[in-house]
Formats: structure tokens, sequence, C-alpha cells
């Protein structure tokens, strides 16, 4: 059952966030793909640079990030303290 975001998130318990992302049929995100042959490592890279850029868009602060061969987690801050209104 999906519950709306305005019930997920509560500043008032935390401003740290844990995100998931996973790609889906064996596809592979970055390294190298066995059942292919091929290697895809520098979309690691792109990764990173995207998720630098919409930090520094939104007013969320990356505490830490881990990216694997088919999925990557984030470790969110919420600063509504630099909320653009």
């Amino acid at each position: 059952m999906t519950v709306p975001r305005a019930m997920q998130i509560n500043f008032q318990h935390t401003r740290y966030y844990h995100v998931v992302s996973r790609c889906l049929r064996r596809a592979f995100l970055c390294g190298f793909d066995q059942f292919t042959g091929r290697n895809f490592d520098h979309r690691k890279e792109w990764l990173i640079g995207r998720v630098k850029q919409l930090s520094s868009i939104f007013s969320i602060q990356i505490a830490s990030y881990a990216i694997l061969s088919n999925h990557f987690h984030l470790t969110l801050y919420t600063d509504i303290g630099s909320a653009r209104v």
C-alpha cells in the first residue's frame, strides 16, 4: 500500500533519509557485465556528478553514498534552512 509523501517525511523526527534506486532485469548500472561482456564504469562518474548537481539545486545535502553494480544508496540531509521560496 502506498503512503503519501506528506506522511513519510517528518522533519521533527529526523532530517536524514536513506534512498535506494535499483536497476531491473539484471541490468548493470556500473561495472563489468559478465552476461553481455560490456563495461559500464563510465556511468559511475556521471552518476556522482549528477547527484552533486541536483543537491546544489535542491535543499538537500549528500551525507553519504554508495554506488554498486546494479543499485545505489544515498543518505540525504534535508536542509530546510537553505530552502528557496
